[in-house]
């Protein structure tokens, strides 16, 4: 038995959720679970962590913020994108990079929430680990694509 996520009838049952507020939990949760995150200074522990591996891999630690949020929300990305720009200036090259993140990946635990949380999937474990080989894919190489074409980091 296939499953088509797109269907006619799932694509309507979607649309249903969306319209009786369904999917409005799934969305609240992840969007207070994203500003808990960055408000409490976890995101700045984890970075502060991780700096001395993402420096031996040559991947910014200060790219590492829209890494992290971007596979969560859309919208904080765009937030993590605006602070970036604020703070290292239009033309940084990490700005560049974190650009180069928001256009060529998915919001994969967004996407799950609500899709497969409007239509009652509950078995999703393979689709989180093919999203996220994807998305971390996805961020590499926006980072050394940027690194090629615009100078190191």
């Amino acid at each position: 038995m296939s499953f088509k996520l797109l269907s006619d009838r799932n694509l309507e049952r979607i649309n249903r959720a969306v319209v009786s507020g369904r999917i409005i939990p799934y969305l609240v949760g992840i969007l207070f679970a994203m500003a808990m995150f960055r408000a409490s200074g976890a995101l700045d522990f984890v970075i502060s962590g991780l700096r001395p591996m993402l420096d031996f891999v040559g991947f910014p630690p200060e790219v590492l913020p829209m890494a992290i949020t971007r596979p969560l929300t859309s919208s904080g990305s765009i937030g993590i994108l605006q602070d970036m720009i604020k703070t290292y200036g239009l033309d940084s090259i990490y700005v560049k990079m974190a650009a180069v993140i928001f256009g060529s990946s998915e919001t994969t635990f967004y996407v799950i929430a609500v899709y497969f949380g409007s239509v009652n999937v509950t078995k999703v474990r393979h689709a989180i680990i093919a999203g996220l080989v994807a998305e971390g894919t996805a961020i590499l190489a926006s980072v050394y694509i940027v690194k090629m074409m615009w100078g190191q980091g």
